[in-house]
């Protein structure tokens, strides 16, 4: 079974890390993951610039270890990044910023790849309000 998910939360909201179980649930059952979609404060977790205090897991490097391991597409909404300053090399350079803080494996996409991957999944789970 082929599965496209979206969260909408950051980090710090529980279903961030209810997601990354599920999508690890999914992969670990034989099924696939042909999109992760990161919408709204999820975008954040995209962004180098976080850093976790010690005594924390850090969900964010958990999402891209999973999504490498896995070599899945993990599309970020370019619109709900460009608000919350999440930018790559092409965007920063667009909006004439000093620099990039996101990259592989995330990229940055419209909603229409959301749409795609729902279109092309068996079943569409989305996690956050």
């Amino acid at each position: 079974m082929k599965f496209a998910i979206a969260l909408l939360s950051g980090a710090q909201d529980p279903a961030a890390r209810s997601a990354l179980e599920f999508a690890r649930a999914v992969m670990a059952s034989g099924h696939s993951i042909n999109r992760l979609f990161f919408y709204r404060d999820a975008v954040q977790l995209a962004s180098s610039l976080g850093v976790q205090p010690q005594d924390e897991s850090d969900l964010a490097a958990e999402w891209r270890q999973f999504i490498q391991q896995h070599e899945l597409d993990a599309v970020v909404c370019i619109a709900a990044a460009l608000r919350r300053g999440v930018l790559d090399e092409a965007e920063a350079k667009r909006w004439e910023r000093i620099g990039s803080n996101t990259g592989a494996p995330w990229v940055l996409s419209g909603l229409g790849q959301w749409v795609d991957a729902i279109q092309r999944a068996d079943r569409a789970v989305t996690f956050g309000n």
